[in-house]
């Protein structure tokens, strides 16, 4: 079976210019022809028509539409939300709105609709596999937890402060006017295992204590009191190490999630956890 070569220039030499029709050709080529003629001598050159690219995307007619993000818009999500705003504020009398389709392929061809991909595609498979891997994290800390303490309500009490490490990751963001990456994501999952020890410690001590003659709120008290200092020890070694890459372009997102993460989750630890303890224990 015969397979078609093809001999190009370089992208950049294609150009039509006096390099160009200079190029020596064979003249022995040509009907009755011998030695060298220059490419100018025997091509005739014309400018014609021709029809539009079609692109076409996994099989589906499509237009591509390329940008890049930058600034205020570093994060793909934020520069999707503003086209979003400005499409909604479009009068699009006469025509069909677009359908905005974060994933995968139109399900109605028949309407037009605007499929981000690209970037935004490596950010959807990025926070859904880290999603996943979370989940299975928290999944595996829960069972090693119900394996060392023999309940299935304590882990449900150490894992608590978890979600609360979102509100300094949330604010610790808007304080800096950073985006949410994929960097912040990882701080994210990373502050899990620091969060679940420091909850390990302070539980860890209240089932210990000695609660002859005293009552839950006593020892409750006195177990936040022994234990807040390691725990704020951690939790300052831990920021002391962010910090240092707090200003880093790439990274930012990461010292943040850690940063202000451990600092909410360090002071709510130690009043969140007693509170939910003592109201499983009634």
């Amino acid at each position: 079976m015969p397979i078609p070569i093809r001999l190009e220039r370089e992208k950049a030499d294609k150009a039509l210019d006096e390099r160009f029709l200079v190029t020596p050709m064979p003249a022995d080529v040509l009907p009755g022809g011998r030695g060298v003629v220059e490419l100018g001598d025997v091509a005739r050159i014309s400018e014609e028509t021709t029809s539009l690219m079609k692109f076409r995307h996994n099989g589906v007619s499509a237009d591509m539409v390329t940008a890049e993000l930058a600034g205020e818009f570093e994060a793909p999500l934020y520069g999707m939300l503003a086209v979003q705003e400005a499409i909604d504020r479009q009068d699009w009398t006469g025509l069909e709105k677009p359908v905005i389709a974060l994933h995968g392929q139109p399900s109605d061809e028949s309407r037009p609709t605007l499929l981000w991909d690209g970037e935004w595609e490596v950010t959807w498979v990025t926070f859904r596999d880290m999603g996943a891997a979370f989940l299975i994290a928290l999944l595996g800390i829960y069972i090693l937890v119900v394996a060392q303490f023999g309940s299935f309500k304590l882990p449900l009490v150490i894992l608590t402060p978890v979600p609360l490490t979102f509100i300094g990751i949330l604010g610790g963001h808007w304080l800096f006017g950073a985006p949410f990456s994929a960097t912040s994501m990882i701080g994210f999952i990373a502050l899990a295992g620091i969060i679940v020890r420091n909850s390990i410690l302070l539980v860890d001590f209240i089932r210990h204590a000695d609660h002859e003659g005293r009552s839950i709120s006593e020892v409750l008290i006195e177990a936040g009191a022994i234990r807040f200092k390691p725990i704020l020890l951690t939790a300052l070694a831990a920021i002391i190490g962010a910090a240092v890459i707090l200003t880093d372009p790439i990274f930012q997102g990461l010292a943040i999630s850690l940063l202000f993460g451990l600092i909410s989750s360090t002071l709510l630890t130690v009043l969140v956890i007693p509170a939910i303890y003592r109201v499983l224990r009634s």
